[in-house]
């Protein structure tokens, strides 16, 4: 019986527009005033649930109750706008790309993802779900806080952004960053009705 435990997530990917996105937003920061890691393209993606370090027994079960969910959920049309970054601006440690458009219905997704994941053992989050695209972060300490003040006011225009599919995802962590592997992909009913 293997017990390894590998960390994963559930998560939606990302429109191709954004990765120009990011690279624009990139050059809003000066490097020279502080160290910003930017996501590597690749990885960009929306979290929907972090189920946090997972054996590998488990993965059939969360891929069922992955299909479940997709086949019971419609496309949701959403659009990438505005910037942002967590906890505050003048300490940032995440810069982030927001979420409009159909966000009640990804919230009832995610609701249905913790939901459903619960059972299984991996608990739904406290805290509330605040849907963005992780662009960048800020590692401390470091002798220049990041200015992130032209990244949050940087323009530009809106992104559509369809969901028809959610994945499955293990994070395997190593010194130059994360190895994203996709595990399974569940895609939702297409029903144009």
């Amino acid at each position: 019986m293997d017990h390894k435990l590998i960390r994963t997530f559930v998560a939606v990917p990302v429109p191709e527009p954004v990765l120009a996105l990011q690279k624009t937003l990139r050059s809003t920061i000066d490097p020279k005033r502080g160290k910003i890691k930017w996501v590597r393209p690749d990885q960009l993606h929306l979290t929907l649930k972090f189920i946090g370090y997972t054996p590998e027994s488990s993965f059939d079960d969360i891929r069922s109750v992955l299909d479940g969910i997709a086949n019971n959920t419609r496309p949701i049309q959403l659009n990438i706008e505005g910037t942002g970054c967590f906890p505050k601006k003048e300490r940032p440690r995440v810069l982030w790309a927001g979420i409009q458009g159909e966000t009640e219905k990804l919230n009832t997704l995610v609701k249905a993802t913790q939901s459903a994941l619960d059972p299984l053992g991996f608990f739904k989050d406290d805290k509330p779900y605040h849907p963005h695209i992780t662009l960048g972060r800020a590692r401390y300490p470091q002798k220049v806080t990041p200015d992130v003040s032209s990244f949050l006011d940087a323009p530009y225009s809106g992104i559509p952004f369809g969901i028809e599919k959610i994945q499955f995802i293990s994070s395997e962590l190593f010194p130059n960053g994360p190895v994203y592997t996709i595990l399974s992909t569940h895609f939702f009913m297409n029903n144009s009705v």
